[in-house]
């Protein structure tokens, strides 16, 4: 004669809402990988003549504590953009795009990249490596640059610069005058 037991489930109620918890992360982790775009060997080309822009970027992932200053910076040559990538904080030593290792194009301030963009209206995918705490950090984040709000980047000498310089020039001409006429 064979005997059954049956085994009573000892898990307590904090250890499955641990298991679950460890579920929904597990879940959102894979979401989010299937979300950010499988980049392509090579940038994703741009329809834009050669020169600065800038582009909005939104920035997601890490604890949720760092930022990016948006719109970025855009410049653009022969079809290719390369973003430059302002963070919050000035401890971030590198990042790593599509394997490839970027150092800061800055000493001093908050960290700056330039960074190639591989994709736009997508999440790309970007490891930065923070030394803001005890031993160095790579953070996994996404970053999606939206193509519909590139603009052409203002230059030094927009119309407003150039009334300024033609308001001092003339200002300087009118005391010039006014001196030469006090002297006779």
């Amino acid at each position: 004669m064979t005997e059954t037991y049956e085994v009573a489930e000892t898990q307590t109620d904090e250890e499955k809402e641990l298991e679950k918890a460890a579920k929904k992360k597990l879940v959102r982790e894979m979401q989010k990988k299937e979300e950010a775009a499988e980049l392509p060997d090579q940038p994703e080309t741009i329809d834009a003549k050669d020169g600065t822009y800038t582009i909005e970027v939104e920035l997601e992932g890490g604890t949720g504590k760092a930022a990016i200053t948006s719109p970025a910076e855009m410049t653009v040559k022969d079809g290719t953009a390369c973003a430059r990538i302002q963070w919050s904080s000035e401890y971030y030593d590198y990042m790593i795009v599509n394997d490839e290792k970027y150092l800061p194009v800055n000493e001093d301030g908050n960290s700056v990249f330039e960074i190639p963009v591989y994709v736009y209206d997508r999440k790309m995918e970007v490891i930065a490596d923070t030394t803001a705490m005890s031993v160095p950090h790579e953070i996994t984040y996404t970053l999606t640059f939206q193509k519909e709000t590139i603009e052409k980047a203002q230059n030094a000498f927009s119309l407003s610069g150039i009334v300024v310089a033609a308001a001092a020039i003339a200002a300087a001409i009118f005391i010039a005058v006014c001196k030469k006429r006090r002297r006779r």
